[in-house]
Parts: C-alpha cells; structure tokens; sequence
C-alpha cells in the first residue's frame, strides 16, 4: 500500500515527531492521475529538519526522501511539514 510506503520513506528520513498520511484517492477515481495509478495524498509532518528552512526547502526534502514514489505512485501530494518550534507555538 502507498500509504505505507510514504510512512516508511518519511519516518526513515526525518524521525518525525509527528507523521499523519490521509489517502485521498478514492475521492479522485476517474482522474487521469488516478487512472495511470497514482494517488492522492496529504501528509502532515513535525520534525527537527524542517528546522530553520522555507516552505520550498520543506518540500524538496519530502520529495527527495519519497524518490521514486513521486514518479510511479504519487500523482498528488499535499505537504504540511512544520518544525518542532513552530508547532509547540500553537500549543501554547
């Protein structure tokens, strides 16, 4: 299962403090994307990496830690990736 894959690729590349992955794709059936086999994914991510990085820089890790998955499995990815500092900010 993708989802599964994303968990594993993501955990190993960052040791997140938090991880959630939400598969989207059966609300895109029918999509082209969809039907070539990737799917759509939304991934909230909490790790010391993101640390002291852009928004751009955020994502470019995530896509490089996921590879070839972003290739063959993944037609949609949205990203919420957030540092430690930023997220404790919103539980205070």
């Amino acid at each position: 299962m993708t989802a599964d894959l994303i968990k594993r690729q993501l955990t190993d590349a960052f040791q997140p403090d938090l991880l959630e992955i939400i598969d989207n794709s059966a609300a895109h059936a029918g999509h082209a994307g969809a039907r070539k086999g990737g799917g759509h994914y939304h991934v909230t991510i909490i790790a010391e990496a993101f640390e002291g990085k852009t928004l751009v820089q955020r994502h470019q890790l995530i896509y490089q830690a996921l590879g070839e998955l972003m290739k063959d499995q993944i037609h949609a990815l949205g990203i919420n990736a957030l540092s430690p500092s930023e997220d404790n900010k919103g539980n205070q």
